[in-house]
């Protein structure tokens, strides 16, 4: 089955489509827009990926429209991609709260009024990047009673995506290894627990180095995944984008197939009946 029959009658299937707070979108391969080495590389490697959803971090955007200088934002079609702001350099949950409140000014620019999304990160840890369970719950907390559809990035923990989940988030991103580490997905076990424990989507955010790595983390039984340095910073980027897109198609196609079972002894594979003696 080629690539192009895979997406028409699976992947961009209303009925697989991924749903966030009601919204459907048909990729289930989201990116970052950091690390490019220029603008061009940016814009090409997002559009091969063919992703739905792009995040993008609000401070960056608010001072580069403050100095008045073109960005990512100003050079991608937001009539076919969703903008998801996000929180990034956020240290305390006051000061995510007060970034997150700038997204919907972005959100009108670009023409998405009714785009409520925020990713919300906290990251008070300078040497590991890894997030603020504490402040992550109490801002997200905030941010659902202002109508916001939050998108929490947390450590692999099973007990913090459930209360998460429970006071009202859109879906949950635990990290597959620290921030741009290229580790891959370093608990599969904590990681498979939110995933059977969750009526919401799951991400897998951060991690992820290569292909095969995004591929399992969709075998698993991941909504999504989102990454950005394994495509930024690979040799080739545009080539590691078609690369990523494909590898989530199979990682979908796989679970939702589901694998056969594993066993201590060989089965052979033709019939034991019907063989031609000699």
């Amino acid at each position: 089955m080629t690539q192009e029959l895979l997406q028409t009658s699976l992947i961009n299937n209303d009925k697989d489509a991924l749903i966030i707070n009601k919204k459907k979108f048909y990729s289930r391969l989201m990116l970052g827009t950091g690390k490019y080495k220029n603008l061009k590389e940016a814009q090409e490697s997002i559009k091969i990926s063919k992703a739905s959803i792009v995040t993008v971090a609000i401070r960056r955007a608010q001072y580069a429209k403050h100095i008045g200088k073109s960005n990512l934002i100003d050079g991608l079609n937001w009539k076919k991609l969703w903008l998801l702001p996000n929180t990034a350099g956020c240290e305390t949950s006051e000061e995510a709260i007060r970034i997150a409140s700038l997204s919907k000014e972005i959100n009108k620019r670009i023409g998405q009024i009714n785009n409520n999304f925020i990713k919300l990160e906290i990251i008070s840890d300078s040497k590991y990047l890894l997030p603020d369970p504490i402040g992550t719950l109490k801002a997200a907390e905030y941010l659902v009673n202002q109508n916001f559809s939050v998108l929490p990035y947390i450590n692999a923990d099973p007990i913090l995506a459930k209360q998460l989940e429970e006071i009202g988030c859109a879906t949950i991103m635990p990290l597959g290894s620290p921030i741009g580490s290229g580790q891959g997905l370093q608990n599969l076990t904590n990681l498979q627990i939110i995933i059977e424990n969750s009526r919401i989507p799951i991400i897998i955010d951060a991690g992820i180095g290569t292909a095969s790595e995004a591929n399992q983390a969709m075998e698993l039984g991941a909504s999504a995944v989102l990454l950005n340095t394994a495509i930024a910073k690979s040799n080739n980027p545009r080539l590691m984008a078609k690369a990523m897109q494909l590898s989530v198609i199979a990682g979908r196609c796989c679970y939702l197939a589901g694998r056969m079972q594993k066993q201590i002894k060989a089965e052979p594979s033709s019939p034991k009946d019907g063989i031609l003696k000699i």
